[in-house]
């Protein structure tokens, strides 16, 4: 499969399983957890706040949760609202601290981050497997191709699952997708679909309203982060994927994300501000944060792939910079 499959403003899947390394998922589970091991005693206190990528989310918010085990009197609030919602709407006005992203940071948002003196900082977390899904009843569909996806969610000329095969039933398309601002949403656009999306869709940041919308039809589909399927396997069907029509279709699993049998591998970020990390809770969560992306629990219990040692090592490198350490 092409090296650029990640598109022209995205990692390389050659850079991504560089980065997420190729090991298996028992591997994965070796992956030893972390924490500073303070412990609950200090008299750090104070307030973090996470915005963006509803995919990044499960990841962040498992993180917060910890990291208040740990640190009782500072509260951490993380907030779903879109990798693109996050750094117009709070990141980049300077009204969050870190905002996660399911694709890179746009030209356009770092303008507007810089016309607030806002410098964002990016760390590369975590590897995903977006997974596209249908009814559990549909039965005449296994899988896809990249051209196949491209006819239903490219533009709106399609309306039936027919008019993509004639095989397939002449029944109303009911889809279900993120929302425009979300990175998944641009991840997809650009990578799968050449660059256009359809308007005409069910568009939400909330994931779990697309696995409800896949319940309730037998013509539904949608897509979404693996974590958000790897919790609801038994509510609805994934379809394996193939880049081309010749390749042999690989179904979504962290192994397949991790060793680059999985077209729509990609990347997840986090962005924290510079200036946030003068603030000693910030800078702190952000530490832990980074320390953990390598445990056994970003694979075991959020469903996602995990840093290897040299993106830990990476990311903490730029925290230090960041901080004049």
């Amino acid at each position: 499969m092409a090296d650029n499959q990640f598109g022209r403003d995205a990692v390389s899947r050659r850079k991504f399983i560089a980065g997420t390394g190729a090991v298996s998922v028992a591997a994965i589970a070796g992956c030893s957890e972390t924490s500073d091991g303070n412990g609950n005693g200090d008299e750090l206190s104070g307030e973090v706040i996470v915005k963006g990528s509803s995919t990044v989310f499960p990841i962040s918010d498992e993180m917060a949760q910890r990291f208040m085990d740990d640190h009782p009197k500072v509260n951490v609030t993380v907030d779903p609202t879109g990798s693109g919602g996050g750094f117009e709407n709070h990141f980049c006005p300077g009204n969050a601290d870190i905002n996660g992203a399911s694709r890179l940071i746009k030209e356009e948002e770092k303008n507007h981050c810089a016309e607030n003196d806002v410098s964002p900082i990016e760390m590369h977390i975590a590897g995903d497997a977006l997974t596209v899904a249908v009814s559990p009843e549909n039965d005449w569909v296994d899988s896809m191709t990249f051209d196949e996806l491209a006819q239903i969610w490219g533009d709106d000329s399609a309306t039936t699952w027919s008019d993509v095969n004639p095989d397939w039933p002449d029944e109303e398309l009911k889809l279900y997708g993120p929302d425009t601002t979300s990175g998944t949403y641009d991840w997809f656009t650009e990578n799968v679909n050449g660059g256009t999306h359809r308007t005409e869709y069910e568009g939400t940041e909330d994931d779990n309203t697309i696995i409800q919308g896949l319940e309730n039809s037998p013509y539904a589909m949608g897509y979404f982060g693996y974590a958000y399927y790897s919790e609801n396997k038994d509510r609805v069907k994934a379809l394996e994927i193939a880049e081309s029509e010749g390749d042999d279709p690989s179904a979504p699993s962290l192994q397949a994300a991790s060793d680059g049998t999985y077209p729509l591998a990609r990347p997840l970020f986090i962005y924290p501000a510079e200036g946030a990390l003068e603030r000693e809770p910030v800078y702190e969560f952000v530490k832990f944060y980074l320390e953990n992306t390598s445990a056994d629990w970003i694979a075991d219990e959020v469903g996602y792939v995990p840093a290897n040692q040299d993106m830990v090592d990476e990311n903490m490198t730029k925290l230090e910079n960041a901080a004049g350490e």
